[in-house]
């Protein structure tokens, strides 16, 4: 905290040792895009709100505890070394802790009194050093005005102007203004500077309206106006582009005999140029040389820079040239214009020219030259001279305005094919402490991926895995996917998808949603024999609707098949099916022939159905197998389903052989139920299959199965010449079925009748 000490004795203008220095400031284009304009320093001499009326104003130097540096501008003391610390006076304790009081508590009467409890005195430099370090605005408020409310203290002019300062640099500008005009009631005269103030604090906030009324009230309170008042006025007008109200008020200014100074035109040029009102701008500036004011370097170099913001590269040579003429120095805001004028109109190599003059005359580019001139290189595929510009940065350790002139550096250098050079562009940012960010190694990895340089690629990777660069917060410059991408698949295809695994990791921290990545990481997974880590990626991509490739679910499931695990391969399968993609009849038989041989009998059928599903009718060797093993397993129903749908796929299976296999495994019951499946749906069966059936039973004892599976095969037409029906029919008699025994006897003999009159009639019909 920074602490002034004023005597009350030497209440100075206050006003006049504080804003010169903020005027100086002022750029002769403050309110363009132009980052020539937004340096505060190398334009303080180029500002056209450069006078300061120094010669106009009795300044005295304050006693202690504050440093004013040329132009006015108040600056704290330097903070004391390290060490034993001096002691604070008690002042300076109680502003402290006055200042963390209001900072922390609500503005309540019981702070009030804490105050009261701590100060004894509330004199001049306690005051205005509480108003000086206020956390902000409205603790200045609420102090300034309790002070005066509760008989503690008498405002002067120093405290009023400097709480008036404080609400305008917070915008709190109709208090301010109150403030000022009620300083007559407590007996403090009002005097320009204090209008000034407001006047510029309006402007600064856009409100033209009020700082023209501000400066017709000083007329109405008769208080004295002078050409700074004016200058002010013009340039709240003239930022504003009210350049015909500027004009009016400066033949006001005229008329009421106030003399123009240099720095008047100097306001109202830049104000012409801001609102491109050439003409007016050339005839102030012969007009101010009619008036015998001289035009200074300021005056120059905003008649250079209008011209060179149109383009207008000759003209602004004759002002260059006319400086020389006049023996006006040149500066290095002149020559920078001039070089920002070249290359914004394409003429990189007179800005190089303007460089090497600047140079010569002993004159040392800043920051603006160099971030001027290094796009204009970049622009002109000028790379060997952006190279030497960098070095000369590096060097001299001077860094651009515009960190976004390094990833243009570098793109511009892989565009030409020197990829030395853009790695020196990131060594460059380095060097000179500026924030590398996953972006410019995205460049880099891109054009090294493009050129098969790999292994550079991937220690840059390293690096950006290590450091987190990608995770940084104040990155705003993100790794494009043609960067990650051909990085990513390189990893996976050379054995080394963990590291790749861990890159996109953090790119998915901050957003990234890549479905090439993610398909990049499943496959090299899948390769190196970790489908554990594939599939965990797969539903990832599930959760977050990320689109896969059916190519990647295809490895993944052969990854399982080939590690033995034939049930996470099923897994793998069934999840590419949900995700839409049709596997091929390859990789349906290579999970249905390791789902048997591992004993999962089910859950091969399982797959054995979905293929079908889906149309695939290939592999019927492979579904013979599984449905023998379900019917010998005793899954009857289970298998009778799945031949049931091949059925209606047009694929019916032998089922011939598989009532024989259940025969001679004596597996009885489970051929009876086949059979009757195939009689109820008329499938084709060999009657010699029946007649395997019918022993099985009959020797199996199952007389009454038999007996009924017979009658079935009667009623639908089949063939009674079965050589153990009479067996059958002895059977049922020793065991009591004589009703079942005695209808079997009469079908058998009916149906021999039958066939008989057929026999018959057909040989009467052929011997006729």
């Amino acid at each position: 905290m920074s602490f002034i000490t004023i005597s009350k004795s030497s209440q100075f203008n206050l006003y006049k040792s504080l804003y010169p220095s903020s005027l100086k400031t002022l750029p002769f284009c403050s309110l363009s895009a132009d980052p020539l304009i937004k340096n505060d320093v190398i334009f303080t001499d180029l500002s056209p709100i450069q006078e300061t009326h120094v010669q106009e104003v009795d300044l005295e130097r304050p006693m202690r505890g504050i440093c004013v540096e040329d132009g006015g501008l108040e600056r704290p003391m330097r903070r004391a070394p390290r060490g034993n610390k001096p002691n604070k006076p008690k002042y300076q304790e109680n502003v402290e802790i006055i200042c963390r009081m209001m900072a922390n508590r609500a503005w309540t009467t019981r702070l009030q009194n804490s105050i009261r409890s701590l100060v004894t005195e509330f004199d001049y430099e306690l005051v205005y050093n509480v108003l000086h370090s206020a956390r902000n605005a409205e603790h200045a408020l609420q102090f300034f005005r309790w002070v005066e409310r509760a008989g503690l203290f008498k405002h002067d002019r120093g405290t009023h102007c400097k709480i008036i300062e404080i609400l305008g640099r917070a915008s709190k500008l109709n208090h301010a203004r109150c403030i000022l005009l009620d300083m007559p009631t407590k007996g403090v005269e009002w005097d320009e500077d204090l209008f000034v103030m407001l006047i510029d604090s309006y402007g600064k906030a856009g409100i033209v309206q009020e700082s023209v009324k501000l400066f017709q009230k000083m007329t109405e309170l008769g208080v004295p106006k002078s050409v700074k008042t004016y200058n002010f006025l013009f340039k709240v007008l003239m930022r504003r582009g009210r350049y015909m109200m500027a004009k009016r008020y400066f033949n006001k200014m005229l008329g009421e005999g106030i003399v123009p100074t240099v720095h008047t035109y100097n306001v109202m040029i830049w104000g012409f140029f801001l609102s491109k009102r050439f003409e007016s701008a050339n005839r102030f500036f012969e007009e101010m040389k009619g008036r015998e004011i001289s035009p200074d370097d300021v005056t120059y170099n905003t008649m250079i820079n209008g011209y060179c913001r149109i383009k207008k590269v000759e003209e602004a040579e004759k002002y260059f040239a006319e400086m020389k003429e006049r023996n006006i120095v040149r500066n290095v805001i002149t020559y920078t214009t001039m070089l920002k004028g070249y290359v914004e109109a394409g003429k990189v190599d007179k800005g190089l020219e303007i460089l090497e003059e600047m140079k010569s005359s002993g004159m040392n580019p800043n920051a603006i030259t160099y971030s001027t001139l290094l796009p204009g290189l970049c622009d002109a595929k000028k790379m060997p001279e952006a190279r030497t510009i960098l070095k000369e940065m590096v060097t001299n350790y001077i860094n651009p305005t515009d960190n976004s002139i390094f990833r243009r550096l570098m793109l511009s250098q892989c565009e030409v094919g020197d990829l030395d050079a853009a790695a020196d562009v990131l060594k460059a940012m380095i060097r000179l402490s500026i924030p590398t960010e996953a972006g410019h190694y995205g460049i880099l990895i891109e054009h090294l991926c493009k050129a098969g340089v790999y292994d550079k690629a991937e220690n840059l990777v390293d690096k950006l895995i290590e450091k987190e660069i990608i995770l940084g917060q104040q990155s705003v410059s993100d790794m494009e996917p043609t960067a990650y991408n051909p990085m990513i698949e390189y990893l996976c295809n050379n054995g080394k998808t963990n590291k790749a695994e861990t890159l996109f990791r953090q790119l998915m921290k901050v957003g990234v949603k890549d479905p090439i990545a993610f398909n990049n990481l499943i496959r090299g997974h899948s390769k190196e024999g970790n489908p554990d880590s594939a599939f965990e990626l797969i539903k990832i991509m599930v959760r977050r609707q990320i689109p896969s490739e059916a190519s990647a679910y295809k490895l993944l499931t052969e990854s399982y098949l080939t590690k033995g695990e034939p049930a996470d391969a099923k897994s793998a399968l069934d999840s590419m099916i949900e995700n839409g993609h049709l596997p091929d009849s390859s990789l349906y038989r290579s999970v249905m022939e390791s789902l048997f041989e591992d004993g999962r009998v089910q859950t091969a059928s399982r797959v054995m159905q979905a293929m079908l599903d889906k149309g695939v009718k290939e592999h019927m060797d492979v579904v013979g197998k599984i449905l023998e093993a379900l019917l010998l397993r005793g899954h009857v129903e289970e298998a009778i389903g799945r031949i049931e749908l091949l059925v209606h796929s047009g694929c019916a299976p032998d089922v011939d052989s598989l009532l024989s296999v259940l025969c001679e495994k004596g597996k009885t019951i489970a051929a009876l139920k086949l059979v009757d499946f195939c009689l109820e749906r008329e499938l084709n069966i060999d009657f010699s299959s029946y007649e395997k059936v019918l022993d099985s039973l009959l020797t199996a004892g199952k007389t009454l199965n038999a007996y009924s599976i017979l009658c079935k095969i009667m009623e639908k037409g089949g063939t009674t010449d079965w050589s153990s029906c009479e067996e059958l029919i002895k059977s049922l008699n020793e065991q009591g079925n004589t009703k079942q025994a005695d209808v079997l006897s009469r079908m058998i003999k009916g149906k021999n009748k039958t066939l008989g009159s057929k026999k018959g009639k057909k040989r009467e019909a052929m011997a006729s």
